[in-house]
């Protein structure tokens, strides 16, 4: 009987501690690894849909003000001529968070590159706009990054809230809506000036307007995918050479046995820049 127990012990915790060692060694190892070869810091941020154990219940995973800090303080122990490496896979999250990991990238003096492996959206998008390059897998994909106001569980896009206003008579409206509504106008006006901030430094007065017109505006659904084409003919710098060890990196992530992997990891490397020859 002791026997057993000692049996049912390894088996539920110290397999599975084992595994996430082996699981996190080999992400660590990949990391450096890919860091080498590109000669420059690498970051990720990853969600991937968690499950908590034997429940089964999903638990939805986006950019919250915790990966922010851990992006920042990533960000901030990158050498200045160190080029830094994002790997993005989100749905995006709080506007605040993405907004701060956006703007810490943008003023990295190195090269950025933000890669897409399968997604980036909303929030992702924003931050892929501080990349000097987005680097993409053919078939992934960015989002719309217009504001969408959130009541309780539900979410309404700023621009549909003007619409409404518009549509009806200023006296067939309830106050609760004219509230959103106002708020609304100010989150686009907001939303707007934020790209222009980030994207400015980077690309043409023309294709900033582009940019905005096509992803801040609310011409689309806030979940429009944004194909690698799509986002080049916007004028967005994109590639779609995505290096093979990234893919081997997210198989990696797949393989978590934690209740909640890691959204942000990297692994602080100091790379000399390449010297040029003349």
């Amino acid at each position: 009987m002791n026997n057993l127990w000692i049996l049912l012990f390894v088996f539920f915790f110290l397999v599975p501690q084992i595994q996430r060692s082996l699981v996190n060694n080999a992400r660590h190892g990949l990391l450096q690894r890919i860091g080498k070869m590109r000669r420059s810091n690498v970051i990720t941020l990853i969600h991937r849909q968690e499950t908590i154990a034997f429940l089964g219940i999903p638990l939805s995973r986006y950019i919250d003000i915790d990966d922010s800090e851990e992006v920042l303080r990533a960000i901030r122990l990158t050498p200045r001529d160190t080029p830094i490496d994002l790997i993005l896979h989100t749905p995006g999250g709080i506007l605040l968070a993405a907004s701060q990991i956006a703007l810490a990238l943008r003023d990295h003096p190195a090269k950025k590159t933000v890669i897409v492996p399968h997604y980036a959206m909303s929030g992702g998008t924003l931050i892929a706009f501080a990349a000097n390059e987005i680097v993409m897998d053919p078939h992934a994909v960015l989002g719309p990054v217009d504001p969408q106001l959130v009541e309780g569980n539900t979410s309404y896009p700023a621009v549909s809230l003007l619409t409404v206003l518009e549509k009806k008579k200023i006296d067939e409206v309830d106050d609760r809506t004219i509230i959103l509504a106002d708020e609304a106008k100010k989150a686009m006006s907001q939303n707007e000036t934020l790209v222009r901030k980030i994207v400015t430094q980077k690309y043409s007065e023309q294709t900033v307007n582009k940019v905005v017109d096509e992803l801040v505006s609310g011409k689309y659904t806030h979940d429009n995918p944004i194909t690698a084409d799509q986002a080049s003919a916007i004028g967005l710098k994109v590639s779609t050479r995505v290096p093979s060890e990234i893919y081997d990196l997210m198989h990696l992530y797949k393989m978590g046995t934690t209740t909640r992997r890691p959204g942000v990891e990297f692994v602080p490397s100091r790379w000399s820049p390449r010297r040029q020859m003349s």
